[in-house]
């Protein structure tokens, strides 16, 4: 999870003022007790006043006598029948002084029982609230940040700024079942909004679902991240991670690496070459040449202890390809005469592998009208892909959306979707990479 921290409390805490007092007026002389029952409200008697006095006490912070700071307070709370407001004083010089100091208990105690005095007006309020609320969330008293940064919701009316750390609070505490619930919120309402969600929110929801084992909210955050944050990270996280999905199948093997090959810049050199063989043994050699032939370029394959593996590998393939290219031509007689469409489509793809897409993908097309397929879904999810790879996004998404089941295929079309869909900063990348 990306780094997302709360404002410094030191930043925030002189903000709103609390390094000063409020402004004080204080009783004429008389004695303790009656001076005491007759000081106005907001005033403070004459033996409160020099002991709290605003200029002495910014002096001694000023100079960092904070040693004299904490004698003046420690003197006037002694002092017999403080009033509401001579305790309110002592208390926000008591945030002041402990804000400097870096001593949160006693911060905490005294933002406390200056927000409870009743003598803040409504901004002043919220401030306060937001300042105790960050220290108990800096503190990692969690249950006590979410007490203080919902009040401040309630008594703001502001619903939305303290909001992400409430649900990071949530996180924290391991209540991971709270986050993914408001997670999933925020990421339906921003969706429904036409918003994008932060890269903070879809890695926050990542790791909920890693942390509490759920695959299917991992999967969620992940394609949400591909949606709009791709990198090469994400996308091969997102695609491995689906293929070990209850009952997909292993027949999509070679479509999740055709995908990875298109969306990510540079792939390990194993799927490189594992690609290639997958190519080679289903018959599309020069898929196969084109993946090797970008590997050997990005200098992934061909170095290493694997080198002549991989050497051998390419030779095959640019034979095959070779061989291909001279006899693909003679087959379209015989897969038009098929019972079935499968050859054509077939035919098709390689046609489309050799970049002569009109033509591939019209035999695909024909091989899908024809029939009498085994899994027909599979057809269309490669359709669709041709028609990516062609360039015609428009109709790649048009027969991708048609394409459903539960056993990997609705899942690859979609992600193609989401790949013609990439922003267009991250667009230019992998598709360079991919040719």
């Amino acid at each position: 999870m990306s780094q997302f921290r709360l404002a410094r409390l030191s930043l925030l805490l002189a903000a709103i003022g609390l390094n000063v007092l409020p402004s004080l007026s204080h009783a004429q002389d008389a004695k303790p007790a009656a001076a005491a029952a007759a000081a106005p409200a907001d005033s403070v008697r004459p033996e409160v006043f020099k002991l709290l006095d605003p200029v002495a006490v910014k002096a001694s912070m000023d100079a960092k006598n904070y040693a004299d700071v904490q004698s003046r307070i420690d003197q006037a709370a002694a002092i017999p029948a403080l009033t509401p407001y001579e305790t309110f004083v002592l208390n926000r010089l008591r945030v002041a002084l402990a804000s400097t100091t870096n001593n949160a208990p006693m911060a905490m105690t005294a933002l406390e029982a200056v927000i409870e005095s009743g003598k803040l007006d409504k901004k002043a309020q919220g401030d306060f609230i937001q300042a105790l609320a960050n220290y108990h969330y800096n503190a990692k008293d969690y249950p006590n940040a979410i007490k203080w940064f919902t009040r401040y919701q309630t008594e703001t009316g502001d619903a939305t700024t303290m909001r992400p750390y409430i649900i990071r609070a949530y996180y924290f505490s391991n209540d991971f079942a709270r986050a993914k619930q408001e997670l999933m919120a925020d990421l339906t309402a921003k969706q429904q909004a036409g918003k994008t969600p932060t890269i903070e929110e879809l890695q926050l929801l990542a790791n909920t679902g890693s942390k509490s084992k759920d695959p299917a909210t991992y999967l969620v955050a992940m394609e949400n991240l591909v949606r709009y944050y791709p990198s090469d990270d994400y996308w091969s996280d997102l695609l491995s991670r689906t293929q070990g999905k209850a009952g997909y199948s292993d027949r999509f093997a070679l479509d999740v690496l055709r995908l990875q090959f298109k969306a990510v810049g540079t792939m390990p050199p194993q799927d490189y070459s594992d690609m290639a063989e997958i190519a080679l043994q289903n018959a599309f050699p020069t898929e196969a040449k084109k993946v090797l032939d970008a590997g050997f370029a990005k200098g992934v394959l061909g170095t290493g202890a694997n080198a002549a593996k991989h050497k051998k590998l390419r030779d095959q393939a640019n034979k095959a390809a070779a061989d291909d290219a001279k006899s693909i031509a003679s087959g379209e007689a015989s897969a038009m005469k098929s019972k079935d469409g499968t050859g054509l489509i077939n035919l098709g793809y390689a046609f489309v592998t050799m970049d002569q897409f009109d033509k591939g993908i019209d035999l695909i097309e024909k091989g899908i009208a024809k029939g009498g397929l085994k899994r027909p879904e599979d057809a269309k999810l490669r359709l669709g892909y041709s028609y990516a790879m062609a360039g015609k996004k428009d109709d790649a998404i048009k027969v991708l959306e048609t394409v459903k089941g539960g056993d990997g295929v609705g899942d690859l079309a979609r992600y193609w979707i989401l790949w013609l869909n990439r922003p267009a900063t991250a667009a230019a990348a992998p598709a360079a990479a991919a040719q």
